[in-house]
């Protein structure tokens, strides 16, 4: 049987709230916290966790919003501001694509991670 998940959108209204909720979630019994960053979510759910699972993400159409252009925006600024370690010349270029309404959004770069795991079963409500 799947292990089931639900994730509340009203729980959070920026990355850093996602975070801190999905980890909650999905590290429950593990004593040690994932890094705050979408390769440690991705590391997470590729090592630590191999069983089936269901995540329903409630309230999503509101993460939709929170965690859209604007929020995606900031992001790429943050990593262009900050510089090393983070690759300044590809958070320009993501920079360049939202402002062209061409780049992911950081709910879409969060929705392919959880749909390229085939363990996961992510429910949008």
């Amino acid at each position: 049987m799947k292990k089931e998940f639900r994730l509340d959108g009203n729980n959070f209204d920026d990355l850093e709230g996602f975070y801190i909720e999905i980890y909650k979630l999905m590290t429950l019994y593990e004593d040690w916290k994932p890094a705050h960053n979408l390769d440690a979510l991705n590391d997470m759910l590729y090592s630590g966790f191999g069983e089936e699972a269901i995540l329903i993400w409630k309230n999503s159409e509101k993460s939709k919003l929170d965690l859209g252009s604007e929020a995606t925006i900031d992001f790429y600024k943050n990593k262009v501001k900050h510089g090393k370690p983070f690759n300044i010349t590809w958070a320009k270029e993501k920079l360049e694509e939202l402002q062209s309404e061409k780049g992911q959004t950081l709910f879409e770069i969060l929705i392919e991670i959880f749909t390229d795991h085939p363990n996961i079963d992510l429910i949008l409500e």
